[in-house]
């Protein structure tokens, strides 16, 4: 069954007492549903949202994201219980890289360091020296004390690091996000033919060209702050990432327009269908229920821990 927007209401309210009886907490990505993002107890991006992981005080984390950002979840919170609503809800660019890739490539370049996007599989992590999310890959590789860096998986982000870390090599895994990977020049020539006075700026994870003819490359926090701060002269302000983020822009700053990648627009959605898998029917049974618990090896958890820890360490 599909909620229409009058149902929203009950059954958020169902969920806000379900919360307090379970002592739950709700975490969610800014690329979920409004309505999801609405219920959630913080709203943010993998950077925000593993770092609330390590400070909640809950016994059930319940996370509105994909999979690698409940695996993470519950690294940092072994003895937590943590739910996600769609246990099918995964990530097309953390399943390009494996843990033998990564190891191959190690086997390639011995004295790298592995950098891997918390975008990865917790077994990619286990094999990884740091992590890094989009808001802090700079400022991570900075710090690894090594002059060759095997970055993973992404090879947008790979690009946009290599661009302000001049003194490092960075080696490129093949892996990029099928929704911002596949948004092209062309498409960007054409919302800037369409909105010429309005300022670009483009998530990392875009192909190099695109971010090349951007006036902005950011993190989704990033693209936030940029296209809702006081300091951008600018009625309207085109934006390139997952179109969830509109409706944190909007209330963030409603007196300024964004443009989004939109079929009205003359270009397609850059829409992450895996996060939009998550319903507010999914919370409530998820919760309800307490189902689709993320569970993890010993081991593997012993060993992911490690570079999440040192990435939030070095980010601090």
């Amino acid at each position: 069954m599909l909620l229409q927007p009058t149902d929203y209401g009950k059954l958020q309210e169902e969920i806000k007492k379900l919360k307090e009886e379970k002592n739950a907490v709700i975490l969610a990505h800014y690329y979920q549903r409004p309505e999801v993002q609405d219920i959630a107890d913080f709203v943010g991006d993998s950077l925000d949202l593993a770092r609330k992981a390590t400070q909640v005080d809950a016994d059930i984390i319940l996370f509105c994201g994909v999979h690698f950002m409940g695996e993470t979840a519950k690294i940092l919170n072994p003895e937590k219980k943590v739910l996600l609503p769609e246990p099918k809800a995964g990530c097309a660019m953390a399943d390009m890289a494996t843990k033998e890739a990564v190891l191959r490539l190690k086997e390639k370049y011995p004295n790298a360091w592995v950098v891997s996007y918390v975008n990865t599989t917790a077994e990619v992590k286990t094999v990884s020296d740091v992590c890094c999310t989009s808001a802090n890959a700079v400022r991570i590789i900075e710090k690894v004390p090594a002059e060759e860096i095997i970055f993973v998986p992404d090879k947008g982000l790979a690009y946009h690091v290599s661009k302000r870390v001049r003194d490092k090599k960075i080696i490129p895994f093949e892996g990029f996000c099928p929704d911002h990977y596949l948004f092209t020049v062309d498409m960007l020539e054409t919302l800037k033919g369409k909105y010429p006075d309005a300022p670009v700026g483009v998530h990392p994870e875009t192909p190099p060209e695109v971010q090349d003819r951007a006036d902005f490359v950011g993190s989704t926090s990033q693209l936030l702050r940029w296209a809702t701060s006081d300091d951008l002269k600018a009625d309207r302000v085109i934006v390139i990432t997952e179109i969830g983020l509109k409706y944190t822009l909007q209330k963030r700053r409603p007196d300024r327009e964004y443009i989004f990648p939109t079929p009205d627009e003359g270009v397609g959605y850059l829409l992450c269908s895996q996060m939009k898998s998550i319903t507010l029917e999914k919370v409530y049974e998820t919760l309800k229920g307490e189902k689709n618990e993320i569970t993890l090896p010993e081991e593997v958890m012993e060993k992911a821990y490690t570079p999440i820890r040192r990435m939030l360490d070095w980010s601090s």
